[in-house]
């Protein structure tokens, strides 16, 4: 087995009492509330204060460390990171390459996979997709049914939302609303207030 299960405890909220592990090779790792929350397999592993519970599952070569937390039905696989203290829940999925760090959430359906990064107190939700080598950060927000792929950057207090899709190498940033079908492609830089639909 790649870890067995300590006798440190701790309730959160909820009530939820979760369990710290213990690695083979001596590593005392993070916080699960079953057996289910983290495989066998792989080189996954939670790690420092790092918290897995409910339906979540961390699997392949993920990793989960120190402050973050992934829960509801999230699912983390591949080589992808969670860590600082971001949030994964709901029936989201953070796959391949990717990053979520710092403050930032991810929740609802949305997918964040490939070699994309969500940091800082960015928000990545609905049934958003982000891929590529994409990049959220700052204050940002992607939601709805909207994409971020390619080399797309969104930034600051932008907000990409409904069907809208960001991708090439353009950047939204300041306070810039990218909604419904719109479409920012190629070398394309919306910023300040601009509203584009």
């Amino acid at each position: 087995m790649k870890y067995t299960l300590t006798a440190n405890k701790k309730e959160i909220e909820g009530g939820i009492t979760l369990t710290q592990v213990l690695y083979e090779d001596g590593v005392l790792g993070g916080w699960i509330e079953k057996e289910s929350n983290l495989s066998q397999y792989g080189n996954c592993r939670i790690l420092n204060n790092a918290m897995v519970y409910g339906n979540a599952w961390v699997t392949e070569d993920a990793l989960v460390y120190e402050d973050a937390r992934v829960f509801g039905n999230a699912l983390v696989y591949g080589n992808a990171k969670v860590y600082g203290s971001a949030r994964v829940y709901g029936n989201s999925v953070v796959f391949g390459n990717a990053h979520v760090f710092g403050d930032s959430l991810v929740f609802g359906n949305a997918q964040v996979c490939e070699a994309s990064w969500i940091f800082g107190n960015a928000q990545v939700y609905g049934n958003a997709l982000l891929y590529g080598n994409a990049q959220v950060y700052g204050k940002a927000k992607v939601y709805g049914n909207a994409q971020v792929y390619g080399n797309a950057q969104v930034f600051d207090d932008a907000w990409v939302y409904g069907e809208a899709k960001i991708y090439g190498d353009a950047k939204a940033y300041g306070n810039a609303l990218i909604y419904d079908d719109a479409q920012v492609c190629g070398g394309a830089h919306i910023f300040d207030i601009m509203y584009y639909s």
